[in-house]
């Protein structure tokens, strides 16, 4: 599970996590330089996630490793994540990947787990990177252009097999035909993850059709 810190600068997001107060803790943290710092046994539980649900599980914090990596985020603006940073999350991940046999898809961000109410690692985090590096489920975002779309207030069969598809896929969006606020919440955290260039919570082509391909490389459905 990957987390920026949203903080305006390391020391004090580090400070803020070994903190008893912060009620937040996480196994790893990854400075900017790409020192990595152990916090919490990976056999221990850490607070990371928080509500949180990925397929039909809600105690994320007892099935998870917690990556709390060194960056800003929304609130500083959204700076970029540096080389080394990436390099040394795409050690760690490895590492633990193989070591717990844990699959490509499996590899997430907290607004993954947590639509609306957590936005990071955030839409600059580079998961194609650490897909080509062998870590994470991708496949290459479908072009932007027009056609149909499905938004806030639409309903129908088409919207009910866009919500079925999400669910699929592991996000946990209500299948009831009517493209509600938590629907373009869930589209909103796919986007953000797999189509980072539009975020804005409509079902366009792109998206739909991103969504559909990821799904189809999954080896249960493939």
């Amino acid at each position: 599970m990957l987390h920026y810190t949203g903080m305006p600068t390391p020391d004090g997001a580090l400070d803020w996590l070994c903190r008893a107060e912060s009620q937040v803790s996480s196994h790893y943290f990854v400075h900017e330089s790409g020192e990595v710092i152990q916090l919490v046994p990976e056999d221990r539980r850490a607070w990371h996630a928080g509500k949180s649900s990925w397929h039909g599980e809600s105690d994320i914090n007892s099935l998870s490793i917690g990556i709390e990596i060194a960056n800003a985020g929304h609130p500083g603006g959204l700076p970029d994540y540096p080389k080394e940073q990436i390099a040394a999350v795409i050690e760690l991940c490895r590492d633990c990947v193989k070591r717990w046999s844990i699959a490509p898809e499996r590899v997430l961000g907290h607004s993954d787990v947590a639509p609306v109410r957590k936005v990071d690692p955030g839409e600059k985090f580079p998961w194609a990177t650490l897909h080509h590096a062998g870590v994470g489920h991708w496949v290459e975002p479908a072009k932007i252009t027009g056609g149909r779309f499905f938004q806030r207030g639409d309903a129908g069969q088409p919207v009910e097999a866009l919500q079925s598809m999400l669910s699929l896929y592991g996000y946990r969006t209500e299948i009831t035909g009517e493209f509600s606020e938590k629907t373009a919440g869930d589209v909103e955290a796919f986007q953000r993850h797999f189509r980072p260039e539009r975020v804005d919570g409509i079902a366009d082509f792109s998206t739909i059709d991103t969504l559909h391909r990821l799904l189809s490389a999954l080896p249960r459905y493939s």
